[in-house]
């Protein structure tokens, strides 16, 4: 029995949702799920009903739901300081400290982070950091930056351009025409099957020089990438393929971004992404993992060497003119402190290492060898499990059959929330990183019987 119908009201009458099928949701053709709690991997709603959140929210409630201590720290800070804004030199006490907390967990030649409030506006503030970077370098021309198609950077004019896939550029006029898309990672659909990993890594590099040629080097900025894709299907990168991706870059003087969104403060079982597949970024990207969710912030770090020249830009030219009214939001700024030491109390980064590999493992032992399955992939805790209709020929689904949100209907039916993945039949995992081997056995079983259910 619903406790509150007056609330499904309002919100069918009122509230805009984001990535929802805006008619269907108006006329009260899908179920509306208005959540009341959480507690650790859990969920519950408003009639009672509790769910496994295998997907961290939006892969982003790392420590999992009802942590006290990040609650108490984000009410102490907002009953002492809950605002002052970062401009002209302003701080507060939680914001430097959460500052040196990042750089200390950073890779070595990091030197600086500037605070946003998601991953989409991080990676606007990048861009215009890497156009003001090539001013003050003299070189106005050299602009355009290079992604990948299924890459996922936000959803604004110039990150949703970013973004390389076709739901967020679709009646939206974008991408814009500073940015250019290469070759996907994506071992599972490389053109010929008859390469193997550092091959297909090798011609993603090949597409890349040839994309630069085309284009010319002294026109292009920068290059941005997940160190795994995420929303594009959940991607682990192949073999050999950031050491050659960087190799063309540093050849033509592209500088690169690791947008670390996902990937940030452990879910690979590293701190960070970067380390975790030997990147040596210019700038990296950060948001969810930041405070697991518990409120809104993001960061763009910046290197040594690129600091430098944004001093000499300032020294040339003035203040930056670059800032966010929310910047360094105190507030956002202790609940990112408090996440920080409670990734490092209990231990989650290696946690997510350990049982990331345990739920990899019994995924694929569960449903790898099913006729419909193409694969199961994942690094730390996320793993994503790709439908097809025939193994043998690699042949997909017709998106019209829907498999994907199927799967994901089943799994809800058995109290486990995971995600349809766009752009292909793909069930992602991405549960909080406090997962227990007994709780990522109740995901596997629950897709087992999903799978069952819906592929036979």
């Amino acid at each position: 029995m619903l406790r509150n119908d007056q609330l499904a009201e309002w919100d069918r009458a009122h509230f805009f949702h984001p990535s929802t099928h805006l008619g269907q949701f108006a006329r009260g053709e899908m179920n509306d799920r208005i959540i009341t709690s959480g507690k650790g991997v859990h969920i519950t709603d408003r009639n009672g009903v509790t769910h496994l959140d295998a997907f961290a929210g939006l892969y982003c409630v790392n420590v999992g739901y009802g942590r006290p201590e990040i609650a108490d720290a984000i009410a102490a800070q907002a009953k002492e300081l809950a605002y002052y804004h970062a401009y002209v030199g302003h701080g507060t006490e939680a914001s430097i400290t959460l500052s040196k907390m990042i750089i200390a967990r950073a890779p070595k030649h990091m030197s600086r982070v500037y605070f946003g409030l998601s991953g989409s506006d991080a990676n606007e503030t990048n861009i215009k950091l890497v156009w003001y970077y090539n001013n003050v370098l003299g070189r106005p021309q050299k602009k355009k930056i290079i992604s990948r198609w299924r890459g996922y950077h936000g959803s604004g004019l110039m990150t949703g351009s970013l973004t390389g896939l076709e739901l967020f550029h679709k009646q939206f006029d974008l991408p814009l025409p500073q940015v250019i898309h290469t070759e996907a990672p994506y071992y599972f659909r490389r053109p010929d099957l008859a390469m193997s990993e550092e091959q297909f890594s090798a011609y993603c590099a090949e597409q890349l020089e040839a994309l630069i040629a085309k284009e010319g080097a002294d026109t292009i900025a920068a290059f941005i990438g997940e160190p795994v894709l995420g929303t594009g299907g959940l991607v682990p990168p192949p073999q050999g393929y950031w050491e050659a991706i960087q190799k063309v870059l540093r050849a033509h003087d592209i500088l690169l971004i690791a947008d670390e969104v996902v990937t940030g403060f452990g879910r690979l079982g590293s701190m960070f992404g970067s380390e975790h597949y030997g990147m040596k970024p210019d700038m990296i990207t950060i948001a969810k993992g930041l405070t697991s969710a518990y409120a809104p912030l993001s960061g763009s770090i910046v290197s040594a060497d690129m600091w430098k020249v944004l001093e000499e830009g300032t020294d040339k030219f003035g203040p930056i003119g670059h800032g966010w009214t929310y910047s360094a939001h105190p507030i956002c700024a202790a609940a990112g402190v408090a996440n920080l030491e409670l990734i490092d109390k209990l231990g989650l980064v290696a946690n997510a290492g350990k049982t990331g590999a345990y739920l990899n493992a019994k995924m694929h032992e569960a449903v790898g060898s099913h006729a419909h399955v193409g694969e199961v992939r994942g690094e730390g805790l996320l793993c994503a499990v790709e439908f097809i209709e025939d193994r043998e020929t690699r042949r997909f689904f017709d998106p019209s059959r829907k498999i994907g949100p199927a799967v994901a209907a089943a799994l809800l039916k058995r109290g486990v929330i995971a995600r349809a993945m766009p752009q292909g039949d793909i069930m992602g995992f991405a549960p909080p990183l406090c997962l227990t081997p007994a709780e990522a056995d109740t995901i596997v079983g629950a897709m087992a019987e999903a799978v069952k259910e819906v592929l036979g």
